[in-house]
């Protein structure tokens, strides 16, 4: 086995796992609020993680600078989306989990327009 080999084999597995991790997040965790947040984190590591891979086994200049792109893409993005995600939740009246202790938004929120007073 090379050693591009390896570092591909590597960075394949850390982002599958990190992937594997956000399934399990998606599957584990109690409310849409929190479920957000573990996608959102993991599963973008977990896409850097093969398209790393991806770069490193091409072995191409070219193409390792559309990984690079897509995934500065996905960093820009990914909590992007999921910032939106969680305040259409919050707008609609998705219910926390019952454990919540709090929540920072209460009173502060003119649900009417939609923006923070």
């Amino acid at each position: 086995m090379s050693l591009s080999e390896i570092i591909t084999l590597v960075l394949a597995t850390i982002g599958v796992v990190f992937m594997l991790l956000a399934a399990i997040g998606m599957l584990k965790l109690p409310d849409l609020y929190t479920r957000v947040h573990a996608t959102g984190k993991a599963g973008t590591l977990g896409i850097a993680g093969v398209l790393l891979a991806v770069a490193v086994h091409h072995g191409d200049l070219v193409v390792a600078a559309k990984m690079i792109a897509l995934i500065a893409f996905f960093f820009l993005t990914a909590p992007v989306a999921a910032h939106m995600l969680d305040r259409a939740a919050y707008l609609t009246g998705v219910k926390r989990a019952p454990q919540t202790v709090q929540d920072d938004l209460a009173g502060k929120y003119d649900m009417e327009q939609g923006r923070l007073r």
